[in-house]
């Protein structure tokens, strides 16, 4: 990529601005090695996206789970302290202090889920990406940083103000045109660039220009799977990077930082491909671990008989997408009579399947551990 230009620094008042170029235009590339790179992601993701339609396990309440897992790395990049135990938790039993950092975990879920259901009838686009980023930072840190607005004012990274920032993105007068170009790029079906090398670069541009006052990074990660789905590649949200970036952090900021300062979009791609490899095999690895988990611990369910069997795999089944539950949990989705359901929920204490984790306010909740234990 001898011919990429990533950009030029502008002088502002008592600062610069880093003005990117845009990207609606053809991109060709040298390092061979990137086409080795893109053969292993397009692989790992196609193995992953094989189990979406498994049937011997509700993949849809798996991939709940993965989203919470999702939820806390990628807040946990931006500082947030929530443990996936207490994310799955009701906010009863998360202690106060702790509560601001739960509910900007919850936002991140419920922005994943509406943005799912808008894809069916929204194209990815700067519409959509406003909309999503409204939930994002609704009643959490942020909320007064016009949520779902374009910032209309300078932001930066790092540092107290722009003169003395680490990174200063883009003045918000040209955010119209940027993101405009950014948007047409991702349709232009012109360009024959593999997908997987089109969303690195999409990555790469939303995060250069930070186009609102806060939750960037959140939103630019969040935005990975939609891709991915939008084209096809993946048929459901099984693919999450956030472990792989925070695992990395330091690298990732340097890859970025990279390509403004020394055009090299090539060592991004790779980066980014690299990701796309660990992270599609590591779900993978995942989902072989829940099929064997399901199976093990039906079998176990099956030596209670009966309609007990049938009703104990009932729950059991609800718990993958809901791992921390209480009896009256039980009889509300169920409509057992409270003695049954908790009779229920004793034996599959008894059997080593749940645990008692809190009681509150005279109820008592259970936890799904070995099932928590496969996202840890």
């Amino acid at each position: 990529m001898t011919h990429f230009n990533a950009g030029v620094y502008r002088e502002r008042l008592g600062y610069k601005s880093f003005s990117p170029s845009l990207i609606n235009k053809p991109f060709e590339f040298s390092d061979p090695q990137i086409n080795i790179l893109l053969e292993e992601a397009s692989r790992s993701i196609g193995q992953l996206n094989a189990y979406s339609d498994f049937e011997e396990v509700n993949m849809d309440l798996f991939i709940n789970m993965h989203i919470y897992k999702e939820a806390t790395v990628s807040n946990k990049i931006e500082g947030t302290q929530t443990t996936i135990d207490e994310a799955v938790k009701p906010e009863e039993l998360v202690v106060p202090e702790r509560r601001d950092d739960w509910r900007e975990v919850q936002n991140y879920i419920k922005a994943i889920h509406f943005a799912q259901q808008q894809l069916t009838k929204l194209p990815i686009s700067t519409r959509l990406i406003m909309s999503i980023h409204s939930i994002l930072l609704e009643g959490v840190r942020g909320e007064h940083k016009n949520p779902g607005e374009v910032r209309r004012s300078q932001n930066w990274i790092g540092g107290s103000s722009p003169s003395n920032a680490f990174f200063v993105p883009p003045h918000y007068e040209e955010l119209p045109e940027l993101l405009s170009d950014l948007e047409k790029f991702w349709h232009n079906d012109k360009l024959q660039i593999p997908t997987l090398i089109k969303i690195a670069i999409f990555h790469y541009q939303f995060e250069t220009l930070h186009p609102f006052c806060d939750g960037n990074g959140r939103m630019g990660r969040l935005l990975i799977p939609l891709m991915l789905m939008s084209c096809g590649v993946l048929s459901k949200p099984s693919l999450y990077i956030s472990s792989f970036f925070e695992q990395k952090k330091g690298i990732y900021y340097d890859s970025l930082t990279k390509v403004r300062t020394q055009n090299d979009l090539e060592q991004w791609i790779k980066f980014f491909l690299t990701g796309i490899i660990e992270t599609s095999q590591q779900g993978t690895v995942t989902l072989r671990k829940l099929i064997a988990y399901r199976n093990k611990i039906y079998a176990q369910i099956k030596t209670l008989g009966g309609t007990r069997t049938q009703k104990a795999d009932n729950i059991i089944k609800w718990m993958f997408g809901n791992p921390v539950a209480n009896t009256q949990n039980i009889v509300e989705k169920f409509h057992f009579s409270y003695g049954i359901a908790n009779r229920l929920m004793g034996d599959l204490e008894r059997l080593g399947i749940l645990k008692h984790k809190d009681t509150i306010s005279h109820k008592k909740y259970y936890e799904l551990n070995g099932y928590l234990d496969l996202f840890k």
